[in-house]
């Protein structure tokens, strides 16, 4: 069993498993019942360096499901979130990580929140864990537990790098500027 984050508290990976080289970061999450549309959430993995993307093709999600590197794949959208367990989960292969990226970020977006008056404020059990591949021993969970009734938008984790381990944070920062507000806090080009 893994280590249970609180928000803001990070974990070694390294140290955990330490001949780590393939991860599984799961997410999930249950949308609370409403009169409405149905909920989409989508996954997606920033590859950065110093706080920013290193280019917009090292935004991973649904639409572009491989790095260039083939270092982050995220294994596709999951349109309902319906059932148990992971909802969504990218893979990492952190032995393929270009040297630059210092940081990769795991956001969570509503699909059409604004049009469909979503926030996560109506969305329960959310977390983010990682997974030893090698193994599919937990190394790391965040349960996010916070209300978020003006976000349809949240960073749930990060892994990074620091002084040569692979770590991972968890954040569970909220965005009411949507996937947009992120990207572009993290410097993609958006249209």
């Amino acid at each position: 069993m893994g280590v249970t984050l609180a928000k803001g508290g990070n974990v070694s990976l390294s140290k955990a498993a330490p001949d780590l080289t393939q991860v599984m970061v799961g997410l999930g999450w249950d949308a609370r019942s409403t009169t409405g549309a149905p909920f989409d959430l989508d996954a997606s993995a920033l590859l950065c360096q110093s706080g920013h993307v290193l280019g917009d093709e090292y935004f991973v999600f649904y639409n572009n499901l491989k790095s260039p590197d083939g270092s982050v794949e995220h294994t596709g959208d999951n349109l309902t979130g319906e059932g148990d367990g992971d909802d969504e989960s990218i893979l990492i292969d952190l032995s393929q990580v270009p040297a630059q990226v210092d940081k990769i970020v795991f956001p969570v977006s509503i699909h059409d929140a604004d049009a469909r008056g979503q926030t996560f404020g109506q969305v329960s059990n959310a977390f983010i864990r990682v997974v030893n591949q090698a193994d599919g021993q937990e190394l790391a969970r965040y349960d996010l537990s916070e209300d978020a009734s003006g976000e349809t938008a949240m960073i749930f984790g990060e892994v990074y790098r620091y002084s040569g381990e692979w770590k991972f944070r968890a954040v569970g920062q909220g965005y009411a500027s949507g996937l947009r507000g992120i990207a572009l806090d993290f410097g993609v080009n958006v249209s």
